[in-house]
């Protein structure tokens, strides 16, 4: 098995198309018997191509093997559906431009009734595989020594009993934290300039939105590389320990 893990996309659909392009070509040079693509969320807002961005998830779900995780950015456009107010919320995450990206043209700051009639609009040209994909993706992954999710984890808090918010939303209280998590984790969420290796976790989310950079990593065996690109490179690869740390229940 290996696994190719993608960070936010963010609306890009240039650099998804080009990073898709290049794990592709990394499988033909390197086959395996299972390769398994795994997302970890943030697919759509404040990028120019959310649309374009969920067309090609579908396509590339459809004839390999891959795994979708929910990021933050993507309990809001199901959400505007049901409550056109949240647009309030959802347009400080760059939601305005994914209504954009639909061919609807909101103004700045929509007001309630402008919000009503594009949440209207909105239902009648959002393809119904866009919003059965939303809904039907996963908090988290685990496969062996690794946890794969979006934002990361509370700090010795058992994995099965993290919370939504938590897996979607937390930053300090787990990007500080220097001790072992249950798994060693592969997140997103907090933008950095290059792929963030850590003892206990690895980031790759690289801002692809404001940045052009969209990083993937790979992951063989206990080995974490990143994908050949132009890209800054990992320092080599790190391999991570056999050994799990269990959580301390005392301090959870």
């Amino acid at each position: 098995m290996r696994i190719y893990a993608v960070g936010d996309i963010h609306g890009r659909s240039d650099l998804l198309e080009s990073l898709l392009a290049a794990i592709d070509a990394d499988c033909k040079q390197r086959p395996v018997p299972r390769p398994i693509t795994l997302f970890l969320g943030d697919y759509i807002d404040r990028g120019p191509d959310s649309r374009n961005v969920l067309d090609l998830l579908l396509q590339w779900q459809r004839t390999r093997e891959a795994i979708f995780l929910r990021g933050n950015h993507e309990i809001f456009l199901p959400r505007f559906l049901g409550d056109p107010r949240s647009l309030d919320e959802w347009r400080q995450y760059g939601g305005l431009e994914t209504l954009l990206s639909y061919g609807l043209k909101p103004s700045i700051n929509p007001d309630r009734h402008e919000q009503i009639r594009l949440a209207i609009e909105f239902a009648d040209i959002l393809p119904k595989e866009h919003l059965d994909f939303l809904n039907s993706l996963e908090l988290l992954f685990s496969c062996g020594d690794f946890l794969f999710v979006h934002a990361g984890v509370r700090p010795c808090v058992p994995i099965h009993e993290q919370t939504e918010d938590d897996l979607l939303w937390i930053r300090d209280d787990f990007l500080t934290w220097e001790g072992p998590f249950e798994r060693f984790v592969v997140h997103g969420h907090t933008p950095v300039s290059e792929p963030d290796l850590r003892p206990n976790r690895i980031n790759i989310d690289t801002g692809a939105y404001a940045t052009g950079r969209l990083t993937c990593v790979v992951i063989e065996n206990a080995a974490v590389t990143q994908l050949a690109s132009d890209e800054i490179q990992l320092d080599g690869t790190f391999s991570v320990p056999s050994t799990r740390a269990a959580p301390d229940p005392a301090r959870a």
